[in-house]
């Protein structure tokens, strides 16, 4: 096949290749990528919808402080950093230095023949320029043409002259000046692309010393080599991989006010630790991580006055070897008295020692005390208690409010023997059914049952109690978590505690140990009335605080020991299927899998 284009100059007939026609046609990487036009003005650059300016800097002070780019590099902003080190040859560089140093030392001779006062300044000029001839003689430092450039990017140039003012005030502060490009800003750009192509050299002379203070520049890394996925470090993109179970101790706390993404978060540790081996309890409050949990074949468990599922509070736990039978039956009783002092709105001092004798008599008549071995012993319930309350001198008020949970209206919610058993790798309490009143009572109770279980049987296990200010609201509750909190580590449990009242729980005196009892705290979106209190808890910045005040859903801040980055939280399509308690994606799955089922399965045959 023979193509013919027809010149109109030259009025020639010339053959095409059919490849040429081919070529121009195709869309090629550099067609997608590049932006639509380009508007080129003498101090900033247009690329579609986005402004541009490059700034480089051109003087730097006599000393560098080690990491004194950091600021610089973590800004919450959007801009590109390219850095590029000539290296200089060092035979050339000692001639230009020895000519140096006989001009200064020319300069210092003059003015003392001339009778004229010393000049700090030719002095120090001179002993640094010694200083660096000598340390590149023996190669202990090389010299280096530093180019330092950056390019912020912005939305209109109101944003973009402030971000270029806020750079080159934290660089001022520093003594280091930049300035912008002008009439250059194409070589900025340019220069700012990952092309390695420095076209703007603006170069400063730099030795290794003062130019290894550059680095590291990026963010704080929460990178381990084992562990779980928990986000994606909002600063430089790297993986926040983190083990709970390699730290002093196991426990986390999670702050965010409502809808931040606090229970995402939580539930999807929960997955990532559960294909780890890790066994999961949770506290559930609203009845959120009831799919997950049937996803994963654990049990689930609803406590309420009408559910099936019973905990009695007086079953005791199996002593370990290391244990005797006394501290646990003394223990228990303790514990007891807490959760009793919930029940019964308070007790005086005469009424708190009245029912520390009835509850040890109540296990006396089941022929459990020290010196017995109660491995094989029926516990008593709630109605022996009453009973024994009703004969003892100071316990008929007490036992007459007891009624209530024996007989009356609450009858049969905490009056049973226990019915459940935490033997799958993940088990849930649901409380949404309680009564507000019962809440605490409820916590309470599995918590202590758990706590029980813990202890009988040592393994890598997590207690996840979502929305603990339930638990807070009573002085026992709060106490009882933070004995938890303080002695998890001994038993292999990771404790973490979930909430979106801040104020409820800081306001505790019990609030406060239990952050400083736990390794990790991850903070989500926060409230405006909440934010100066964890500021003040947790000594956040300005720049933090505002990071937690304008985060999205599922972004925040995450501490591990001494360390903290800005995350942002990720989860996979499938893993997001399964822990989303969006009620609208709620709705599309549930709509989906009528859908699926209505259709039936389909044949191929």
């Amino acid at each position: 096949m023979q193509l013919f284009n027809k010149n109109k100059e030259e009025e020639k007939i010339l053959p095409v290749h059919p490849g040429e026609i081919y070529s121009s046609g195709v869309l090629e990487l550099k067609d997608i990528i590049a932006p639509s036009a380009l508007q080129v003005a003498p101090n900033y650059i247009r690329i579609g919808n986005k402004i541009a300016k490059t700034i480089f800097i051109f003087s730097y002070p006599r000393f560098l402080s080690a990491n004194w780019f950091s600021p610089i590099i973590n800004m919450d902003k959007v801009f590109d950093i390219s850095i590029f080190i000539h290296p200089v040859d060092t035979s050339s560089v000692l001639k230009q230095l020895q000519k140096k140093v006989a001009e200064v030392q020319s300069q210092i001779h003059i003015r003392e023949e001339k009778g004229l006062i010393r000049d700090p300044m030719l002095d120090t000029a001179y002993q640094d320029l010694e200083d660096l001839r000598d340390k590149l003689q023996q190669a202990q430092e090389r010299l280096f043409n530093l180019g330092l450039y950056i390019t912020v990017y912005a939305d209109n140039f109101e944003e973009l002259n402030s971000l270029e003012k806020e750079i080159r005030s934290a660089l001022e502060a520093k003594l280091i000046y930049a300035k912008p490009a002008l009439f250059q800003q194409t070589e900025g750009i340019e220069t700012s692309f990952p092309l390695g192509t420095d076209k703007l050299e603006v170069h400063c002379k730099m030795n290794s010393s003062p130019l290894s203070s550059l680095f590291p520049f990026v963010s704080f890394d929460l990178t381990s080599n084992k562990g779980i996925l928990y986000g994606i470090n909002r600063h430089n993109n790297s993986l926040v991989l983190f083990d709970r179970f390699s730290l002093e101790n196991y426990n986390s706390v999670t702050f965010a006010k409502a809808g931040a993404g606090k229970s995402y978060a939580t539930k999807l540790e929960i997955l990532r630790s559960l294909m780890f081996g890790t066994s999961v309890i949770i506290i559930d409050p609203e009845m959120e991580y009831k799919y997950l949990t049937q996803a994963v074949g654990g049990d689930y468990f609803n406590i309420s006055l009408s559910s099936e599922h019973h905990i009695n509070p007086f079953d005791l736990p199996l002593p370990r070897e290391d244990e005797a039978p006394s501290d646990i039956l003394r223990s228990h009783i303790i514990s007891l008295v807490g959760l009793f002092r919930i029940m019964l709105g308070g007790l005086t001092p005469e009424e708190d020692s009245v029912l520390d004798r009835a509850i040890t008599e109540t296990y006396a008549a089941r022929d459990i005390t020290p010196d017995s071995d109660f491995s094989n012993k029926v516990p008593p319930v709630l109605s022996d208690l009453e009973l024994v309350l009703a004969s003892l001198e100071g316990g008929e008020t007490m036992a007459t409010k007891l009624k209530k949970y024996t007989q009356g209206t609450w009858a049969g919610f905490i009056n049973q023997p226990t019915n459940v058993a935490i033997d799958q790798k993940l088990i849930t309490f649901s409380v949404r059914d309680m009564e507000d009143e019962l809440r605490p009572v409820a916590m309470y109770l599995i918590i202590q049952f758990v706590w029980n279980a813990v202890r009988r049987e040592l393994k890598k296990r997590l207690l996840v109690i979502d929305e603990a200010w339930w638990m807070m609201k009573s002085p026992d509750g709060a106490s009882f978590l933070t004995h938890i909190a303080k002695r998890c580590r001994k038993y292999y449990l990771g404790l973490a505690t979930i909430t979106q009242d801040v104020g409820d729980f800081l306001s505790s005196p019990y609030g406060s140990p239990i952050i400083t009892n736990s390794a990790i705290q991850i903070l989500l979106k926060q409230s405006p009335a909440a934010i100066d209190v964890l500021q003040n808890i947790f000594k956040l910045t300005d720049e933090e605080k505002f990071l937690l005040l304008e985060s999205d859903v599922g972004e925040g801040m995450f501490f591990a020991g001494l360390k903290h980055v800005a995350i942002k939280i990720i989860a996979s399509y499938t893993e997001d299927q399964i822990i989303t308690s969006d009620p609208a994606q709620l709705i599309a799955i549930k709509r989906a899998k009528q859908k699926l089922d209505s259709d039936g399965p389909s044949d191929n045959n």
